[in-house]
């Protein structure tokens, strides 16, 4: 029975995906190889320890060889095979595995260790045995030194990539000042060494630093008493937690005033995995880390683009997910560099066949490689420097020191959860920015501001300028019949205008004056409590009373059309006519009262509004942190009203003049309000002005510079005082142990022989001092001051560690050699 297939242009992207990583896996299936010639890696995978990135990267790698070997491209008179054993990352174990791995059959003619301590202990020994060194797993910057690793390359980029792209985050947000505090150790310590000499470069200043070895206790406490805040953190992720017990949350170290930088390959939800030496809740976690910036090393490609492998990075992961067995990425060691270790047996394969012709040219072969060939790793080596192809983790191309170079990611923690916010790339210095990024301290500036009430305020603004055009609408425009409802439109527009926009404005000056000018004590408990239905109430009040005053007045003595009739006048023309000049004016019977009752009680309202204003110039508040604003703004309205209502009420006989001042003044109270209160807000979003303003930042109820100032004072003081009692503590110590020491001496004396026969015997040993020699360097090493990058160093007089051609033998071992193992 046949049955039509799908068309692939058809089949969904979920479906494609699923049926080529199907594809994959079945290519991958081990083919027996008829007559080819294996080559052996011996390579190091962590399964456990403190990196556990074998669980990942031993599939990967694998997964690679397989597909390697089944083309007929690469290699096509050799199958690769991978020897592995578990490092554990630990040099210690990784020091007797790479004694197995060079003292067995057989010979292996690359090496692969994983983490940053092994790959040290590897890169310097392999040397000795004519060993290129191709690491998927280690990112300490010591690595990237080719007089001491002169063999070494790495997929996975040096940790000190980071450090452009940090630089480059400091120039975009215009901060010259910054903090760090590091874990103690290599990687993370030449990493800062890099990141001082580049920030000083770039004209930023590094004003505090702070290191710890595992307690980060009073490193925190020095950033808080120095007022660090932009903070560069580098750590490993269990310390990181370690911050937050009553650490950074007790300190209050985050929030608005501060921005953390982490490092970006830590789980995405490291914060939220519970540690039992840590009281801190998940609660307090996400809170505590919110809005910090990671930097993360790019290493899946993001494009849909078919590499090397004829694999995309999607496909890549759906085949890698296939080999875990459906295992939970977040729960597998390794996984994001998967990636990195798939493509370093890509490197290796495409460098071992670039290496075929040139070989043969000379009469040798791969095969032929022995620990004593120096020629064969030269040639190796040349083409893995210069190696560049499209991967699975993008680009792969190697620095003058072996390095990966690629690309930067920066996320943002939003919302308990990363996004990304740019790209970028060092070699092109090309930031990529998607600007999505979220700060706290600029949606609480807003949020502070009650918005509800600004978009109250500019709804009545908009209410107000559109009353301007029925005051300029008159008979001629309008059917007579119909020119009441326009001045009813008039009435409506500007009342509830002025209700909306003055009113919401005068609620916010009323509950600052009525919340924090009181003395007694028990308004000052009131302070912490501003519901916000208050507000709207206030809001709500206001308006109603201008809604049932309008109302009544339109049902009890509604608008109507009075004429006012002028002189007559004759034109200037010699005609037989007079001109009667007409003025239409909406009246109504008992106008003057009704507009004695709005005058009186809206001008009663702006000047209550004026003293309110005033009342509350010197009070500094977050709940209400655009009140200074507020009060400019009410100044400027109720100056204009107070004039503009009785010189239009003079001028109403005088149609123009009455039209023109009435529309000014509107216009311009419209626009001085809508500049006062939305203008800095607009300004301090735009240029950030949260971390460039220390004042705007630590305002609080009744709080001040001086207050800061003293605050820090007596902290200081208390951490003087006790950092005085641990010193007088340690003299103590120091005096009690002195004292021991010198009872113990005394003993000595008086047990000490008078003969000189017991000294002799009791005469030190010989010095266990090593030869000056054994410190030398040994044969074959490069001479420091030389920086071949093209060519690897020579190893013609490297030591005969096995006779040509002849079974490997662990007697073989030179004594020189031992040291540089167990180093």
């Amino acid at each position: 029975m046949l049955v039509k297939s799908t068309s692939p242009a058809r089949a969904p992207r979920g479906h494609t995906v699923f049926l080529r990583a199907s594809l994959i896996v079945l290519l991958l299936w081990p083919r027996p190889s008829a007559g080819k010639k294996k080559l052996y890696i011996g390579a190091l995978f962590p399964m456990s320890g403190g990196w556990p990135g074998g669980q990942a990267c031993m599939p990967s790698a694998q997964m690679a060889l397989d597909l390697v070997n089944n083309r007929s491209d690469i290699l096509p008179d050799y199958e690769l095979e991978l020897i592995h054993y578990d490092s554990m990352c630990d040099p210690g174990e990784a020091t007797k595995l790479l004694y197995d791995l060079l003292y067995t059959e057989p010979i292996k003619i690359v090496l692969m260790p994983g983490c940053s301590g092994v790959s040290t202990l590897v890169a310097e020994a392999a040397r000795m045995w004519n060993l290129i060194v191709l690491s998927y797993g280690s990112s300490s910057p010591a690595l990237s030194n080719r007089q001491r690793f002169p063999t070494f390359f790495r997929t996975h980029p040096s940790a000190t990539l980071h450090n452009p792209t940090r630089v480059q985050l400091f120039q975009k947000w215009k901060w010259t000042r910054i903090a760090t505090i590091q874990q103690t150790t290599e990687v993370f310590t030449s990493t800062l060494d890099d990141l001082e000499q580049r920030v000083k470069e770039a004209g930023i200043e590094i004003s505090v630093r702070q290191s710890f070895l595992t307690d980060p206790a009073v490193a925190v406490k020095n950033l808080k008493r120095q007022d660090a805040r932009i903070i560069v953190g580098l750590f490993y992720e269990t310390e990181a937690r370690k911050f937050c017990n009553d650490l950074v949350f007790k300190e209050k170290l985050y929030g608005k005033k501060y921005v953390w930088f982490l490092i970006g390959w830590y789980a995405d939800n490291w914060f939220k995995i519970k540690d039992p030496a840590i009281n801190c809740t998940v609660e307090n976690m996400t809170e505590a880390v919110e809005g910090h910036v990671t930097t993360e090393i790019v290493m899946l490609n993001p494009e849909t683009v078919r590499g090397v492998s004829n694999m995309t990075s999607q496909e890549f992961l759906a085949a890698l997910m296939s080999r875990l067995g459906g295992k939970n990425p977040e729960e597998t060691g390794g996984f994001q560099e998967a990636p990195l270790a798939y493509d370093a047996v890509w490197a290796l394969a495409l460098a071992l066949n670039k290496t075929v012709a040139p070989l043969k040219a000379k009469g040798r072969r791969l095969e032929d490689f022995n620990y004593n060939n120096h020629d064969i790793t030269s040639e190796i080596y040349r083409a893995l420097n210069t190696s560049s192809f499209e991967g699975v983790s993008g680009q792969v191309v190697f620095d003058a020191q072996g390095s990966r170079m690629a690309m930067t990611l920066i996320e943002q923690l939003q919302g308990g959860s990363y996004k990304k916010i740019g790209y970028y790339d060092s070699s092109q210095k090309n930031l990529s920015w998607f600007g999505n990024d979220v700060w706290i301290g600029k949606m609480d500036y807003i949020q502070n501001s009650q918005p509800y009430l600004n978009n109250m305020t500019a709804v009545g603004c908009m209410m107000a300028l559109a009353a301007v055009f029925p005051l300029g609408i008159d008979g001629h425009h309008v059917h007579r019949s119909q020119f009441p409802v326009v001045c009813q439109f008039r009435l409506w527009l500007l009342g509830l205008g002025f209700s909306l926009a003055y009113g919401s404005m005068f609620t916010k000056i009323w509950w600052v004056h009525t919340l924090f000018t009181k003395k007694d004590e028990k308004k000052e408990k009131k302070k912490q409590h501003l519901e916000p239905w208050k507000l709207y109430a206030t809001v709500g009040v206001l308006l109603a009373i201008d809604f049932l005053s309008l109302m009544i007045w339109q049902i009890v003595d509604p608008l109507h059309i009075t004429v006012e009739k002028f002189t007559k006048e004759a034109p200037k023309e010699d005609l037989d006519v007079l001109i009667q000049p007409l003025l239409e004016h909406c009246n109504s019977e008992k106008m003057n009262t009704w507009l004695g009752v709005v005058y009186g009680y809206k001008g009663l309202l702006l000047l209550l509004g004026i003293f309110l204003a005033y009342e509350t110039k010197s009070v500094s508040t977050e709940k209400i942190n655009d009140h200074r604003a507020v009060g400019m703004a009410i100044y400027n309205v109720a100056v204009l009203c107070l004039i503009t209502a009785p010189v239009t009420m003079i001028l109403s006989s005088q149609q123009d003049a009455s039209f023109g001042f009435a529309s000014l003044a509107i216009v311009f109270s419209v626009y001085i309000t809508l500049v006062v209160l939305f203008v800095p807000k607009m300004r301090r979003l735009i240029t950030r002005g949260e971390w460039q303003s220390e004042q705007q930042d630590t305002l609080k109820t009744g709080s001040s510079t001086n207050n800061n100032d003293e605050e820090k004072s007596r902290q200081l003081e208390r951490e003087n005082r006790e950092l005085q009692k641990i010193i007088q503590e340690k003299e103590e110590r120091v005096s009690a142990l002195r004292n021991q020491l010198a009872e113990r001496q005394a003993l000595r004396n008086r047990r000490r022989p008078s003969t000189g026969q017991n000294q002799n015997h009791n005469a030190p040993p010989p010095s266990s001092q090593p030869d000056p020699k054994s410190l030398l360097l040994p044969p074959g090493y490069p001479n420091p001051t030389t920086d071949n990058h093209s060519l690897p160093p020579s190893f013609s007089n490297s030591s005969n560690l096995y006779p040509a051609d002849s079974k490997m033998s662990r007697n073989h071992c030179h004594n020189s050699q031992i040291p540089l193992l167990y180093k």
